[in-house]
């Protein structure tokens, strides 16, 4: 349970530099409190555990002979297509995005963000399931 919330809060905080920092200016929050940064979190986190494989299967051959470079377009897929659902909330927890291009980076800059900090956390999102006394 604790790496889930782990999980979910490095997400939300990806999330926040992409989306709620201003440095991607074509990147526009609905709404930026805390809040919506966690449900954006949720949101994600859920569109990438039931999307992400079935994209990867889809488009494996894609995937191959880009040597891996199409994962990216599917990174961007799923965060745009968070911000889109995120907007369909009551409150506005979503994000909206100029263009692709925009996409592309905001996409880029929470998997750089999430590589980061899951590797600050790493031993934390590791756990107690392969300790031995």
């Amino acid at each position: 349970m604790e790496r889930l919330l782990l999980r979910w809060v490095i997400n939300a905080v990806a999330l926040y530099v992409a989306v709620g920092t201003g440095w991607l200016s074509g990147v526009h929050a609905g709404n930026t409190t805390v809040l919506a940064f966690l449900v954006m979190a949720l949101v994600f986190t859920v569109v990438n555990a039931f999307l992400r494989p079935v994209l990867k299967l889809l488009t494996c051959p894609l995937i191959l002979l880009t040597l891996g470079l199409f994962t990216l377009i599917i990174n961007t897929f799923l965060f745009w297509i968070t911000g889109v659902i995120g907007n369909w909330l009551p409150g506005g927890y979503g994000y909206t995005m100029d263009n692709f291009l925009w996409a592309f980076l905001g996409a880029l800059l929470v998997s750089v963000v999430n590589t980061v900090l899951t590797l600050v956390f790493k031993e934390e999102l590791k756990g107690n399931r392969h300790k031995r006394d």
